[in-house]
């Protein structure tokens, strides 16, 4: 935990938010991996778990080639709060939105969802900066990847 400059003001606590904050939900199922010895899935699973819904989202969408696309999206910023223990052996919906749209960034937000539950178990962000593949130079984002993040939107 980091401690707060006395004089910052202080942050409210996130909370957890309900599925229709969310654009778009894809599954995700726990594996067995996945859980610590804590008996509940390790907090590295869930930026995974982000990795995993965003770019399969975008894969999904002919927005995203991973393979051969001249554009790929780097993380330079990730976050997460945690409400809920998630554990295997469960399915997991991890809901997406779109909170900022830039040239060449783009800011994500997901909240993960026990299957059946209303309010989300964690949520947090990252930010992917979208740059050549081979010069690593950023990149204005490209139509397909706009029209699919357009879908992600949400009004605020």
């Amino acid at each position: 935990m980091t401690a707060q400059h006395p004089s910052a003001p202080a942050r409210p606590r996130p909370a957890p938010e309900p599925r229709s904050a969310y654009a778009v939900f894809r599954s995700i199922g726990t594996r067995w991996g996945d859980n610590d010895l804590y008996g509940h899935v390790n907090n590295v699973v869930y930026y995974s778990w982000f990795d995993t819904a965003v770019n399969g989202y975008l894969i999904e969408q002919g927005a995203l080639d991973i393979h051969q696309g001249q554009t790929i999206g780097l993380v330079i910023e990730t976050q997460c709060n945690y409400f809920a223990p998630l554990a295997f052996p469960q399915n997991v919906q991890a809901g997406l939105r779109v909170a900022h749209l830039g040239t060449s960034s783009v800011r994500y937000e997901v909240g993960l969802f026990a299957e059946g539950e209303a309010m989300s178990a964690a949520a947090g962000h990252f930010v992917h900066v979208y740059v050549g593949r081979e010069d690593r130079r950023p990149r204005p984002l490209t139509q397909e990847l706009r029209q699919a993040l357009a879908r992600l939107a949400m009004p605020r």
